[in-house]
């Protein structure tokens, strides 16, 4: 390494000792994640760190509404507040007052410190200033400008796509700047005991009394460019009912119910529609439960990482950042030139990066990872 390299290295090791100095006594501690519900997810070793770091600390978790519903699965949150931030993608359209009560909600939570988990395309200025707003005194984020006063704790953007780094490792490197380091960097998600019981009577009552023989299939996604085409999901479980002849258990939110109505009539093979049916704790233990996932790269994949089930990740190339973490996987897609669009529509109107991928490789890959699973010692206990 050359003598300004190594200059580099040591002085940021300085700063960051100093940082977590300056993080001891933080107690009272806010995360700020934003976004979906995987995002939340894959944030949450970095919360996990951040709990354990200081005896005694006590995190809430500002959150999206679909963030927030993770609060039952997360033992490591005291509480979360669920905000719809204008900075953010959503449904809302009111005025300023919703966001006027969120900063005299976190003033009146006395927090010491904040950190504000964003995505490598994202800022966190928006937050950071209604943080300032709301008097709390230290702020750590990634941040690609200079944010002056905003941040007390600034640690800068790395190059472009982020140098390919995962979203668990970047909110990891986060937390570590301010002493939080993990010991488990698995993603988090505490199956109940009541789902798990309701999701094996929910099998039962449709003729699977085995759980664990399931192929849980999710056509649908919140973003269209990471939708793999519905007639090429119905070939893929034509293929899988023929090649395997497990249980198919097709799930989805409200709003997919017509989406997977159509997926099943087109497979034309036996499946249980369970759209719009299950709670999140309950598609988590369904997800615990099962021999493998099928689906478009969206909140079921991380919840099955944090799971432990092995997944097929039909892989949109809006990312490179947001592969399963810590689980068994393949990743399926076509290259394409405008890979790393960080788009939610595809601009190019083909979708090429999903489209291509042949219904054969999908149902390849699920029974491998299911064979796999299946086999002694291929399961591993829940996070």
């Amino acid at each position: 390494m050359s003598a300004p390299a190594l200059g580099e290295d040591v002085a940021q090791r300085q700063e960051e000792s100093s940082m977590a100095t300056e993080w001891r006594d933080a107690a009272n501690v806010l995360c700020v994640r934003l976004d979906n519900l995987g995002d939340v997810l894959m944030s949450t070793p970095a919360m996990r760190a951040l709990h354990a770091a200081v005896p005694g600390r006590r995190l809430t978790m500002l959150a999206s509404p679909s963030g927030a519903a993770l609060r039952p699965h997360l033992p490591f949150l005291e509480r979360v507040i669920a905000y719809d931030a204008p900075w953010v993608k959503n449904a809302r359209d009111d005025g300023p007052a919703a966001d006027l009560a969120l900063i005299e909600r976190l003033r009146n939570g006395a927090f010491d410190a904040a950190v504000i988990f964003t995505v490598y395309s994202q800022s966190p200025l928006p937050a950071a200033m209604a943080c300032r707003l709301a008097g709390i005194p230290r702020v750590l984020a990634h941040c690609r400008e200079n944010p002056y006063r905003l941040l007390s704790d600034w640690v800068k953007e790395g190059g472009p796509e982020d140098d390919g780094r995962h979203e668990v490792q970047r909110q990891l490197d986060l937390v570590a700047a301010v002493g939080a380091r993990a010991d488990d960097a698995r993603l988090a998600f505490e199956v109940l005991p009541a789902d798990r019981s309701a999701v094996r009577a929910l099998l039962a009552s449709h003729g699977v009394p085995d759980a664990s023989e399931c192929i849980v299939v999710h056509p649908g996604a919140s973003a269209p460019s990471r939708r793999y085409p519905p007639t090429s999901f119905a070939q893929a479980m034509r293929l899988l009912a023929a090649q395997t002849g497990a249980p198919l258990v097709v799930t989805g939110g409200p709003g997919e119910r017509d989406l997977v109505a159509a997926v099943c009539a087109t497979a034309a093979v036996p499946a249980i529609d369970l759209a719009g049916r299950l709670s999140l704790g309950q598609l988590g233990a369904l997800l615990a439960e099962a021999s493998v996932l099928v689906s478009n790269n969206s909140g079921p994949v991380h919840i099955a990482a944090a799971v432990g089930t092995p997944v097929v990740d039909l892989y949109a190339l809006t990312n490179p950042q947001h592969a399963p973490w810590q689980v068994p996987h393949r990743l399926l897609y076509r290259d394409v030139s405008c890979k790393y669009c960080y788009r939610s529509v595809c601009v190019a109107g083909h979708h090429a990066c999903l489209a291509g991928v042949d219904p054969a490789e999908v149902a390849h890959a699920a029974g491998e990872l299911r064979a796999a699973r299946l086999s002694p010692g291929g399961r591993r206990d829940a996070a």
